[in-house]
């Protein structure tokens, strides 16, 4: 793709580092085919190719308006266009510069503002969410039913290993998996426990950033990548083996670490080093002995694998195989590759499209009639729970030895 930078940006890193990624784009059209959002509503500047061509504008010199900004928001950011462009176009990059200038160039209105900063207080903060989720368990029978539909009280946690490994990784909470879904991390602990493996926790460490990324507060967000790094460090010093994910969107943003803060003089390595040793927790177990998980049963599990998982962290198919050998019988699901319209605060901030992804996913998800539905990420669990007739939980719990045996 040719461009002519506008004098504004010709000089900068940011325009020279988009002048880069636009001119790897050959036009092709093959992202467009795995959009979500394009097949949903059928415009191009609702795809890729055509937010490719919204950012090239700008960069050229023609100002963004609120049109601008409504098409590159609505993207889910699900990043299928990277896995299907044969150009190895950085699109993930192109998009957060894109998103930058639009705010500069046209501020949002201070409603969609406040929104986003409640949404960065309420669900980036581990125990206020968890005080505000509570509260709405106890009052869950009396709400309207669209709120009931995403309050789910959580199972009970079950007991968690006291046992000292000599082989000890560290494990991230989540700020909101930890009210949401606390038997996950219970469940993870539990597996690796008989595999050998102590997790441990940093208190420091709940959010991993990504909710201020994705929601218009990049500074904020780099402050929380640095203090997770300065967390975790001392850890790491000591020989933590690896830092374990269970939230594939927390995954594939810690292994964004070192990408983000590559130009910081003093973080550029610490970052590169916790990027490496970031893992989902599939990555782990794929390489131990999984004999003492359990068997499945034969067990009917339909398996979607978020977006984060399979196209940002480039692990489709990991879990999968896990699940089978573990003797899970898996039914087939018809565009496993397209989002179900979670994509972190994106169910919350565009919830008709959301819920269109959610309901298309249900139908694929559900057409083998499989007994419950598992996931990896706990934003595609809750959106997903939210609308489906059967169980859905985090695959790890089906390898749970108190919940299986």
């Amino acid at each position: 793709m040719q461009t002519r930078l506008d004098k504004q940006f010709r000089d900068t890193p940011l325009g020279q580092e988009a002048d880069s990624i636009l001119r790897q784009c050959v036009h092709c059209g093959f992202c467009i085919a795995t959009c979500p959002t394009y097949q949903l509503l059928g415009d191009e500047l609702d795809s890729p190719r055509g937010r490719i061509y919204l950012i090239k504008q700008m960069l050229e010199g023609t100002e963004a308006t609120a049109r601008t900004r409504g098409h590159l928001d609505r993207c889910l950011t699900c990043l299928a266009c990277e896995t299907t462009c044969p150009s190895g176009v950085q699109y993930h990059r192109l998009i957060d510069i894109g998103r930058d200038i639009s705010l500069q160039q046209a501020p949002r209105p201070w409603t969609q503002k406040l929104q986003r900063a409640m949404l960065r207080r309420i669900l980036g903060q581990q125990k206020l969410f968890g005080l505000l989720f509570r509260t709405a368990c106890l009052f869950r029978p009396i709400l309207p039913a669209s709120l009931r539909a995403r309050i789910h009280p959580p199972p009970p946690t079950g007991r968690i290993p006291r046992s000292t490994h000599t082989r000890r990784m560290l494990l991230l909470d989540g700020c909101v998996q930890a009210a949401l879904s606390p038997r996950i991390n219970a469940s993870s602990r539990r597996v690796l426990d008989r595999l050998g493996i102590t997790l441990e926790t940093v208190s420091q460490v709940s959010c991993c950033g990504a909710l201020d990324h994705h929601t218009d507060a990049p500074v904020s967000a780099l402050a929380i990548v640095k203090r997770n790094i300065d967390a975790w460090w001392p850890m790491i010093e000591r020989g933590a083996e690896a830092i374990v994910i269970n939230a594939s969107g927390c995954g594939a943003m810690i292994k964004q670490y070192g990408e983000l803060l590559s130009q910081d003089r003093l973080y550029a390595d610490k970052a590169a080093r916790v990027s490496a040793l970031c893992k989902d927790i599939s990555e782990v177990i794929s390489n131990e002995n999984l004999a003492g998980l359990g068997n499945g049963n034969a067990r009917r599990i339909a398996f979607h694998s978020p977006c984060t998982l399979q196209h940002a962290q480039k692990l489709n198919g990991v879990v999968e195989k896990l699940l089978h050998k573990c003797g899970f019988q898996l039914t087939p699901i018809h565009d496993a590759h397209l989002c179900c319209g979670s994509a972190g605060s994106y169910s919350l901030l565009q919830t008709r499209i959301a819920t269109s992804l959610r309901d298309n996913k249900l139908d694929n998800l559900l057409a083998d009639t499989p007994e419950l539905i598992a996931t990896a990420n706990i934003g595609c669990l809750h959106h997903l729970q939210s609308g489906s007739p059967v169980p859905v939980c985090h695959w790890i719990e089906l390898l749970d030895p108190e919940i299986s045996d």
